[in-house]
């Protein structure tokens, strides 16, 4: 686990983004995670398989989800693998919307002012 500062940690990617959003609702596995980040970009980021694990791997190995265990196993019987948001991850999570929205609010004053 890495142990940068969270401030450092920011901006992420958007991929990085909708992951840790899609998992402050609560656990999931990864094929809900790829069609709640459909969902919540409105169809604009889909993540491939490749995508989501990579993402997955590193987002474990910084601490910002965990995966959790005994799920039961899935229509194939392989074990369901579900993830979850740590608190470091949270934190991440809320750091980037503050400098989204940061960013939205000098851009609305920014394009106020030259439309004047």
């Amino acid at each position: 686990m890495r142990t940068a500062n969270a401030q450092t940690q920011v901006p992420i990617s958007e991929a990085t983004f909708f992951i840790l959003l899609s998992l402050s609702a609560g656990p999931r596995h990864g094929y809900a995670i790829m069609k709640d980040v459909a969902a919540l970009s409105s169809g604009r980021v889909h993540l491939s398989t490749s995508t989501l694990y990579g993402a997955i791997k590193r987002l474990l190995e910084d601490g910002w989800i965990e995966r959790l265990n005994g799920e039961p196993p899935d229509a194939s019987g392989r074990p369901r693998k579900e993830y979850r948001l740590t608190q470091a991850g949270r934190r991440i999570l809320k750091l980037e919307a503050a400098r989204l929205e940061s960013l939205t609010r000098l851009a609305r004053l920014r394009l106020e002012e030259t439309s004047q």
